[in-house]
């Protein structure tokens, strides 16, 4: 056992400091009070505990990001994602998403991917609740944030959302941004819209959470009636999840992503070459990854981190469910745990609704574990591990605590927790 793991199982110290929760997240007069009203209608989104991450291990989850984004760009690849997807997602302006997430597991050999985000919440959250944390003993302080690179990473995001503009539109000013959710205020991670908002403001960027049912698509502009007059849509911030714009909702945006008019991020082209669950199968076979020149080095990492993945048919259904107390089932499409099932709780109800779906069976990675403090009795809570990242590059890493079949914010204890890699020298 190293030292992490040491520390995540045998120390349940509570190291955020709610005062400087408070000045992380309000940081304007229009999200004054936010901290307060996330206490009482979020009581589990904030872990009051940090993760602890071995350096080694820190290392592995980047090399494979970067051998993912390799492989992802190979035309084999490309090609087979894009030809089981809607022609919308053939469409590339330049952008390559922002905020993408890979999530993992801590196994005893390392970290395992579970799946891929193109749209991947939390970050600026995640980002306010890392610098509101502190070392809780003198010999630990030093530790939390070394490099100072906290401090500087809402300009690091900000700095994302520029690159994407000019990826399509070049030395072209970038004026407005507009954050688009269905029903934005009803999701539950509506507050950190307002955080966006908030920051591409301070940065000198009219800035509006919207509805895309709001949108208007007119004399070939997207417009919003929230932005000054004659001024049309810039740049939209996607947070929907439907991946590719199909919902009779979402037609104004579906026209201007068509026609290039505004520049979308993240959008369908992210989704079918990421996220889709399918690709898993893809990562999974070393013969077919062969035969589109990925090379041995890449084979036997990714052979290390990804969980072997098949699809659920109904010619493997019989040995699928001999199998299932090992296997973890997952929509293709799906996102956010939603329709997703241990193999140990299937009943057979579920089973004929899998098979009637499109799923991938994934090998089981059990999460590991971070002891907790509840109202002083002590406690064992899942975790797992999401790398946001930027064209593969790690911007920030952050955990979730939980109990339960699947990732949740309903535990006492649990929620978004920050990872601290401790140094080698340690």
């Amino acid at each position: 056992m190293n030292l992490a793991d040491a520390l995540n199982l045998g120390c349940a110290c509570q190291t955020l400091e709610t005062p400087r929760l408070r000045e992380q997240l309000e940081t304007e007069p229009a999200l004054a009070g936010l901290t307060a009203r996330l206490a009482e209608s979020h009581p589990h989104l904030f872990s009051r505990s940090a993760v602890f991450l071995d350096a080694g291990v820190m290392d592995q989850i980047t090399d494979a990001v970067a051998a993912l984004e390799r492989v992802i760009a190979l035309p084999g690849w490309q090609q087979q994602a894009l030809d089981r997807a809607p022609p919308i997602a053939r469409l590339d302006h330049g952008p390559a998403g922002v905020f993408m997430g890979y999530d993992f597991h801590l196994a005893d050999g390392g970290p395992r991917l579970i799946e891929i985000n193109s749209n991947a919440g939390g970050a600026l959250l995640n980002a306010a609740l890392a610098r509101a944390h502190r070392a809780c003993c003198e010999s630990f302080q030093q530790v939390f944030d070394p490099r100072d690179r906290l401090r500087h990473l809402d300009e690091a995001f900000v700095a994302m959302f520029r690159a994407e503009w000019q990826a399509q539109r070049g030395d072209a000013p970038l004026r407005n941004i507009l954050i688009v959710d269905d029903a934005p205020e009803a999701q539950y991670l509506a507050p950190e819209f307002q955080m966006a908002r908030a920051l591409f403001a301070a940065h000198g960027l009219t800035a509006v959470v919207a509805d895309p049912r709001e949108l208007q698509w007119r004399d070939g502009a997207l417009w919003h009636p929230a932005l000054p007059a004659g001024t049309p849509v810039d740049l939209v911030y996607n947070r929907l999840t439907d991946f590719y714009l199909q919902d009779g909702g979402h037609e104004a945006l579906q026209q201007a992503y068509l026609a290039g008019a505004a520049v979308v991020t993240p959008h369908p082209r992210t989704h079918a070459l990421y996220a889709d669950k399918r690709n898993l199968v893809t990562l999974s076979d070393a013969a077919l990854l062969e035969r589109w020149g990925v090379n041995e080095a890449d084979r036997a990492l990714l052979r290390r981190v990804v969980p072997a993945t098949q699809r659920v048919t109904a010619d493997h259904a019989e040995a699928l469910w001999a199998q299932r107390r090992g296997l973890f089932f997952k929509p293709a499409a799906g996102f956010g745990a939603r329709a997703a099932y241990r193999g140990d709780k299937l009943t057979r109800r579920v089973w004929s609704e899998i098979l009637a779906g499109d799923y991938v069976a994934q090998a089981t990675v059990p999460p590991s574990e971070r002891l907790v403090s509840v109202e002083g009795q002590t406690t064992r809570l899942k975790l797992d591990l999401r790398a946001y990242t930027y064209r593969g590059q790690v911007q920030l890493l952050a955990a979730r605590t939980w109990a339960g079949q699947t990732t949740n914010f309903r535990t006492e204890g649990g929620g978004f927790s920050p990872v601290v890699v401790l140094p080698r020298a340690l």
